[in-house]
């Protein structure tokens, strides 16, 4: 465990911190002394990434988690209460990407968006609500959603749906919790480079020419550059810490700018 850090002792779970946005975070708190578990559906990649912070003197685990499955989330739940007794932090960052428009796309296809990226934060939340409310000061949830659940986007129909809701469940569940002294609050990121950035082809998304057209040469990201998971871990770790004991039901947009040239 990191000495001194200002998050000292408390248990945090993030799901999707296999690798990406998750691992940024998890690794930030784990840096400020949080005791970090990461969850996700990619076991064996969430093991090696425990793995290689716990080498670094951090304290981390990993454990399992479909969070599109109800028996698996209550699992998960179960397992942190009995190895910790309590959890102060949640982040729900899960989630899958596809293309959907709405001429070809299937209900099939559009559920299954759904039932990650939507209803995946919602169940883990009412799995862990009470766990978090057995803890200690510095109780935060924070869900990670997206400027396209803020603006529309060509082809993104599920996506932009399902991290829409989120939108507004941040702010409803921050209402529902505030009396308890558990802030809710997330961070809409914009392009980042992740694997969830990969093209059909193999290729990133900010690789194409008319993203470095229009967002680099023109602009419409300010910055003129993509994310990184680092540039998400310090906002995220902020919403996380004390130093947010006031902010709740907040969604902080974190993309170099992109959303105020929109």
């Amino acid at each position: 465990m990191a000495e001194g850090g200002r998050l000292q002792g408390r248990v945090a779970v993030v799901t999707g911190a296999a690798q990406g946005i998750g691992l940024g975070i998890a690794t930030r708190l784990a840096e400020e002394g949080a005791i970090v578990v990461l969850a996700d559906i990619a076991d064996s990649k969430a093991q090696a990434a425990a793995a290689d912070l716990a080498r670094r003197g951090l304290s981390a685990t990993a454990a399992r988690v479909d969070i599109a499955n109800d028996a698996s989330v209550q699992m998960l739940a179960r397992k942190v209460e009995a190895d910790h007794g309590k959890c102060e932090i949640l982040v729900n960052n899960a989630a899958v990407g596809a293309d959907t428009h709405i001429e070809t796309m299937s209900m099939e296809a559009y559920q299954r968006v759904i039932g990650i990226n939507q209803d995946g934060a919602i169940r883990m939340s009412v799995a862990f609500v009470p766990l978090i409310k057995k803890a200690g000061p510095g109780r935060r949830i924070l869900n990670v959603v997206s400027i396209l659940g803020l603006r529309g986007w060509p082809n993104q129909i599920a996506y932009a749906t399902a991290k829409g809701a989120i939108v507004n469940f941040t702010r409803a569940l921050a209402c529902d919790l505030a009396p308890h002294d558990i802030m809710v609050n997330a961070i809409a990121p914009g392009f980042v480079d992740t694997p969830m950035s990969l093209r059909r082809d193999g290729k990133h998304e900010y690789d194409a020419d008319w993203f470095r057209d229009i967002y680099v040469k023109y602009g419409r990201i300010p910055m003129r550059r993509y994310g990184k998971p680092i540039d998400m871990a310090g906002p995220a770790y902020f919403l996380c810490s004390d130093d947010a004991q006031y902010v709740t039901g907040q969604i902080l947009s974190v993309d170099g700018g992109a959303s105020a040239t929109f």
